[in-house]
């Protein structure tokens, strides 16, 4: 009797070791191999994972089998033959099913917010288009990880595939979106999208390591030159770090109370609304300020149950109180306030609205030009004008304890979100790459962006394994108040390496200078930024040369007498000739530019001069953050690109 009981101990021993073995041999793979994934067509296929060491690893699919086993590491890979668009089909990876399978294009959607702005963003332009949007033929894949990191890392840690329906659109990218209905509206193939865009990002951290020595012994000798001077003053060590957050709080004495309903206003002095409190002679650029506005709403529409509060945009971060009750908060300057009002939220006759605005530095203010009214369906109450407000906390830190608020931007590494962001999707075959980034490298010269830029190319075409890999990206958009007067900018500076990454096979670029907002860097007429982007594409990684994709790019000059004729490229059915041309300067051998006459001469060629410029060496067109006063453009009506002809 022992003797069976100790034979049925082992059996059950082995079966427990053999159970525990299956379980720890269970084959992994990588998030993007998942349900509703899109693999692309009419190319050959990586499917990878990993398993313990020497694990047989069988992939079905279409009617056929793939066999491997991982290898000492624990990798494994099979190669698939190139399939055509179709599906949905069924994969199976030893006991895992992956269901929901489209063949079509797929492909990288990346820079920084831009790229990432999501789609409840652009309502205010494209709701009726959102609400009628239920097509599973457009998959999103956006991997939640927003953390650089110092070494590659093989997976995200989230995320799945989405279709573009009801239930999931709002969170698509706006730009990703339109940009993948355009290409399905004239292809007819699945389209999947993957958003690995983080806003505030810098290009540096995009580019993989090995193309990024240079950047990395720069960004390692700054980094030891900061610790060691940190190490050499002790004297600071006992002294106690600005905390403005705490200090905000022990200053501010409306903390608590200015929020209700029933605060006493009838001291508190007027202040014009929207605009800077700074230039209407308020002095506050570190801490927090009280704004009060009080309105009447009609007992019809008390109880509409799409009461919208419309607070713009404001500068810093906000807190909005409605008849006491808080209805809503954005942490930075750039989200539009758009604040749902539940019933019972609104009275009937007078309403008091209360906003706390917080600023960590700077100047500070409800931005012009927005949104700030209450919106009662069809029906609109404007909250411009005459507001009351108080000041919180006025902070002034001592000299050498430091500013308030912020921190260094997401992803300051060299590499950090190549890392992150990137390398989990090397191997996942793709039809090309959407760039749209710029904004964060502003205080960058030229030659370094464009080398930078170039990089990141050639890096991610290396890493991929796809040398021609098409690269299509948006030059920044226009930002900021024009200038009347020539000027430098910064902004320009990016807009000119990225034309001239042009030069770079298989690239494409959307002239955007038009489709900007002057008080937003995040402008919502994202559709049409998608449309160019489509086109570029379709010339660059579909090789249709039918369409025209490009407004005119500077090509060649010539100097003629007293004026240089410039000679363009992409005019499509030419230089558009029906208006006086404006955005031009001219500089002469000492690099002083003045604003310059310019007429279209023929199909291709422009010439232009000044009276104050007598031996010209140098043009410039649309130079500054907001080109406003640019015309030139096609008969296509696309718009030239800015550029200087200085080498």
């Amino acid at each position: 009797m022992k003797s069976l009981r100790n034979n049925l101990a082992l059996v059950l021993f082995v079966l427990i070791l053999s159970y525990s073995g299956q379980l720890n041999a269970t084959v992994k793979l990588p998030r993007l191999i998942s349900n509703g994934m899109v693999l692309q067509r009419d190319a050959p296929l990586k499917i990878w994972g990993w398993a313990d060491p020497g694990e047989k690893v069988l992939v079905e699919f279409l009617g056929k089998k793939y066999q491997t086993k991982a290898d000492k590491q624990g990798n494994w890979k099979v190669e698939l033959p190139a399939i055509a668009a179709g599906g949905p089909y069924i994969m199976k990876v030893n006991e895992i099913e992956i269901k929901d399978i489209l063949m079509g294009d797929v492909w990288l959607c990346s820079g920084q917010s831009n790229m990432e702005l999501m789609v409840y963003r652009v309502l205010d332009l494209y709701q009726k288009e959102i609400e009628q949007t239920n097509n599973t033929n457009i998959r999103y894949f956006k991997p939640s990880i927003r953390t650089d990191s110092q070494t590659p890392q093989n997976d995200f840690k989230e995320g799945v595939w989405l279709p573009a329906t009801q239930e999931n659109i709002m969170n698509f990218s706006s730009l990703s979106y339109f940009f993948g209905d355009q290409l399905y509206q004239k292809y007819k193939v699945p389209i999947g999208l993957i958003n690995n865009a983080i806003g505030g990002t810098a290009i540096e951290s995009w580019v993989s390591e090995d193309f990024m020595k240079s950047n990395m012994d720069k960004w390692n000798a700054a980094k030891a030159k900061s610790d060691s001077i940190r190490a050499t003053r002790p004297s600071t060590a006992n002294q106690p770090r600005f905390n403005f957050n705490a200090e905000l709080a022990k200053n501010d004495p409306g903390l608590g109370k200015w929020s209700k309903g029933d605060v006493n206003t009838s001291d508190w002095p007027q202040i014009s609304l929207p605009g800077y409190w700074s230039d209407k002679g308020v002095d506050v650029r570190m801490g927090s300020m009280w704004f009060y506005k009080e309105f009447d709403v009609p007992d019809s529409l008390v109880n509409k149950k799409d009461a919208v509060l419309r607070m713009g945009r404001i500068i810093e971060s906000d807190s909005t109180f409605l008849n006491g009750k808080f209805v809503g908060t954005i942490s930075y300057q750039y989200p539009p306030r758009i604040y749902k009002l539940p019933v019972g939220a609104l009275k009937a006759g007078k309403n008091k609205l209360m906003v706390r605005v917080i600023l960590p530095n700077g100047k500070g203010g409800f931005v012009e030009e927005k949104p700030y009214e209450l919106r009662l369906g069809s029906q609109k109450i404007d909250l411009t004008g005459q507001w009351k407000y108080h000041i919180g906390a006025n902070l002034k830190p001592a000299m050498g304890q430091g500013g308030g608020g912020g921190g260094g931007g997401v992803g300051t590494r060299p590499s950090g979100l190549y890392n992150s962001l990137t390398n989990p999707i090397i191997g996942y075959r793709l039809k090309g790459t959407i760039w749209y980034q710029g904004e964060s490298n502003t205080g960058m010269q030229t030659e370094e962006y464009h080398r930078l830029f170039k990089d990141l190319i050639s890096s991610w075409r290396t890493k991929f394994n796809q040398p021609d890999m098409p690269f299509v990206f948006a030059q920044l958009a226009n930002l900021n108040v024009p200038n009347k007067q020539v000027t430098e900018s910064g902004i320009a500076n990016i807009r000119e390496a990225q034309r001239r990454t042009l030069e770079v096979s298989n690239t494409g670029m959307a002239v955007t200078t038009d489709l900007g907002e002057w008080n937003d860097i995040h402008p919502l007429n994202k559709k049409e930024v998608a449309r160019r982007l489509a086109m570029e594409v379709s010339r660059v990684a579909y090789q249709d040369n039918t369409v025209i994709s490009s407004g005119p790019l500077y090509d060649s000059m010539e100097v003629i007498d007293n004026s240089i004729v410039l000679s363009f490229k992409s005019v499509g059915s030419g230089l558009f000739t029906n208006s006086l041309l404006d955005g031009f300067q001219i500089a002469g051998s000492d690099g002083k530019f003045e604003w310059a006459n310019a007429v279209v001469i023929s199909n291709n060629k422009i010439k232009v001069w000044s009276k104050k410029v007598t031996n010209p060496t140098i043009i410039r067109y649309a130079w500054d953050d907001n080109p406003a006063f640019a015309n030139l453009k096609n008969k296509e009506d696309l718009p030239a690109s800015p550029f200087t002809t200085k080498k």
